[in-house]
């Protein structure tokens, strides 16, 4: 296969981005270049000054069904299909009178943007799913040996500098440009797979997620990272499947040095758990795990200072989420000590002046994070056994008709507020997983342990705040009495948990005894 810079003399431009379009183009046309072109790209060249000639005139056919079709057409696919270093191809070209492309610009209608909006419907969908284009990239990149293709405006000044410098754009560039190319269009299918994935036989969306018999999935890199886990790992951040909803690849990084990949996994689960919250809120979190939580009604600075007050030795370089914006007193607490991150709404003016004075803290705004709906079509997906694990993500709220108190005690009306408040908690806690809770104020954590009663008992072990006259939350049932005795024995008033033990009875009786209010959710809130 010949590696000689390719020779630039004729070139089909169709774009729906139409960034750096015409500066482009002129330079294309001042060095001599043909081109060819269709639709709107065709009128804006034509408006700017540049020569161009239109799809149809090379086809002979006009552009038909509202513009669907216009370039699916052997006199533009044989012309970026034929390879140049075959006489028959191109002896079949001169018998069809056909023309080579040597350059092909082309990106795709905007299918990701389209549907990312709420009101989008499926008629304008469809409408969004190019065929034509990305029948054209694919051609153009599987015969980069004898066409370049450009899918990225980005990538308009290598090309042009390469055409320039070197006369002719390199091999090396081509297959780079192909690659891409392939990436693109992978990436657009699997937009749209996921999309038609989440509509139902009436064509509207599912409202309960369902999993696809084929997974196809596509990420964008947003980022690479110095390394993964650790140094020896490489590691890099893609964003994921189109979702209405905001999240972090969306966050916008306004001070602080780049982040590792656990900030990105620490900043995800700082944000999961805090817009869960409608109060003023705080979350501390360390390798994923809430080390301190508080919500106040007297505002943001308060709820910081609560939070810290869970677990101060844990929150030493730790990610915060809050979901208001950070205001000067609140920033004033997080500069006193070392934290990593932090990702909010916003910052003030002061909060950020105070803030920027710790070079090393990650400031992360995401406007709307309190605003997030949830989109049922966005889907959890890890690698295990040289496969997929897929999993809807664990949206489900407490559904307080189903609330069942169990023991012979109802709990307090100050007790069920701290309850359901423990219950968002769990839920975001490794486990096995017990929260102690009380008045909006997370009070110890026990997490990730191989049995339940040690987490109960690692619970007390952490809290820096008095146990005696908290609540408990369990991410799953009480498979023993033991944990309830435990919990007991530190001072727990009530118990919220998912029941369904076979030794439910057993549990039931122990709180009984120790005079204890339980109820039971139905749900569990496994996290592995």
């Amino acid at each position: 296969m010949k590696t000689h810079a390719l020779q630039v003399k004729r070139a089909l431009v169709s774009v729906w981005d139409k960034s750096g379009l015409v500066p482009f183009c002129r330079s294309l046309s001042d060095m001599g270049v043909e081109i060819v072109s269709s639709g709107g790209t065709a009128k804006a060249l034509e408006e700017a000054g540049i020569p161009v000639i239109s799809v149809s005139d090379v086809t002979g056919f006009p552009e038909i069904l509202d513009g669907r079709v216009k370039t699916l057409n052997p006199r533009i696919h044989g012309g970026i299909l034929a390879r140049k270093d075959k006489p028959s191809h191109k002896e079949e070209l001169a018998e069809h009178d056909l023309k080579m492309f040597d350059l092909v610009a082309v990106n795709l209608y905007p299918f990701t943007e389209t549907i990312g909006r709420e009101e989008t419907t499926l008629e304008e969908a469809l409408e969004m799913i190019d065929i034509g284009g990305p029948a054209m990239v694919r051609a153009a990149a599987k015969n980069f040996p004898s066409v370049a293709v450009i899918v990225n405006p980005s990538r308009y000044e290598t090309v042009l500098s390469e055409m320039r410098d070197e006369k002719g754009i390199s091999f090396s560039t081509r297959l780079s440009l192909s690659k891409e190319a392939f990436s693109h269009t992978c990436l657009y299918d699997a937009a749209i797979s996921a999309y038609m994935s989440g509509l139902g036989e009436d064509g509207q969306k599912l409202e309960e997620a369902r999993l696809p018999e084929i997974l196809v999935a596509g990420g964008q890199k947003v980022q690479d990272l110095r390394y993964g886990e650790n140094p020896h790992q490489q590691a890099a951040f893609y964003s994921g499947p189109v979702s209405n909803e905001p999240a972090l690849k969306d966050a916008k990084q306004l001070w602080g040095k780049e982040l590792s990949y656990n900030n990105i996994l620490d900043l995800d689960a700082a944000l999961a758990l805090v817009k869960e919250f409608e109060d003023p809120a705080c979350v501390i979190l360390k390798h994923t795990n809430p080390c301190g939580a508080a919500v106040s009604e007297r505002g943001l600075a308060d709820a910081y200072e609560k939070a810290m007050e869970t677990d101060p030795l844990s929150a030493f370089g730790g990610i915060i989420g809050f979901n208001r914006e950070v205001d000067e007193d609140t920033a004033k607490g997080i500069a006193d000590g070392f934290k990593e991150a932090v990702i909010a709404p916003g910052f003030s003016p002061a909060a950020m002046k105070i803030l920027q004075t710790k070079k090393n803290l990650r400031l992360l705004e995401l406007p709307g994070l309190t605003d997030c709906p949830s989109d049922v079509n966005v889907i959890n997906i890890t690698s295990a056994g040289g496969g997929y694990l897929v999993q809807s993500r664990d949206l489900i709220t407490l559904n307080e008709d189903e609330l069942k108190t169990v023991t012979s005690r109802e709990p307090t009306q100050e007790e069920m507020a701290s309850l359901r408040f423990a219950w968002i908690l769990v839920k975001h806690v490794k486990s096995n997983a017990i929260v102690y809770a009380r008045e909006g104020q997370l009070v110890g954590v026990g997490a990730g342990q191989m049995s339940r009663v040690d987490s109960a008992k690692l619970g007390v072990t952490k809290a820096n705040l008095p146990v005696e006259g908290a609540v408990l939350a369990s991410d799953a049932f009480f498979p023993f009495r033991d944990g309830v005795d435990a919990a007991a024995e530190a001072g727990v008033t009530a118990i919220i948990q998912p029941g369904g033990s076979m030794r439910d009875e057993e549990v039931i009786q122990a709180a009984n005894e120790h005079g204890l209010a339980m109820v039971f959710t139905g749900i569990r809130h496994f996290r592995h």
